[in-house]
């Protein structure tokens, strides 16, 4: 509208409103609050700033609810809710320590075939290799740690798998 208005001047306000049916004093209203925004949005501009230095002090980990913490440490009342809406209108998300997923088979994919019939022990040295693929998240981004042992040697019980799942392999 303002675009509109700012890029065709000899059309006129009114003539545009009319056509647009708006109010011309909800125009003009809307004019003014660019230039004088009121007394909250000039305060959630003040705690943006805030939100943004304490987020920055805290290496980009804080969240919403440590923010607000901080903010409340410091004597500044503001609501937890209203943190959160100004973090997400400021595009500043804390990094949460919960893992973001697990790996899931593809349903179309074939299995491998079981060679050793779920019986990881091993009668002798270099009979029967077992292995686990383990991705570690890490700030500079994924790792992966492979495991490779000998199951003869590897210590574990008779009958007791060494891998927690069952390995897939495609």
């Amino acid at each position: 509208m303002t675009a509109l208005v700012d890029e065709h001047p000899h059309l006129g306000v009114e003539c545009v409103l009319r056509e647009l049916s708006i109010a011309s004093s909800t125009y003009y209203r809307w004019r003014r609050a660019e230039r004088e925004p009121c007394e909250r949005r000039r305060r959630d501009v003040e705690l943006t700033g805030q939100i943004k230095e304490i987020h920055a002090d805290s290496g980009g980990i804080y969240g919403s609810p440590r923010v607000h913490a901080v903010l409340k440490r410091e004597g500044v009342r503001v609501g937890r809710k209203r943190v959160e809406r100004l973090m997400r209108e400021a595009d500043i998300a804390g990094i949460s320590p919960r893992r973001s997923g697990f790996t899931r088979r593809d349903p179309k994919a074939t299995l491998a075939p079981d060679l050793v019939e779920r019986d990881f022990t091993a009668s002798a040295p270099n009979r029967l290799w077992v292995t686990d693929l383990t991705m570690i998240t890490t700030g500079e981004g994924p790792l992966w740690l492979s495991a490779i042992r000998d199951a003869f040697s590897a210590g574990w019980s008779p009958g007791k798998p060494p891998l927690a799942r069952t390995p897939t392999w495609s």
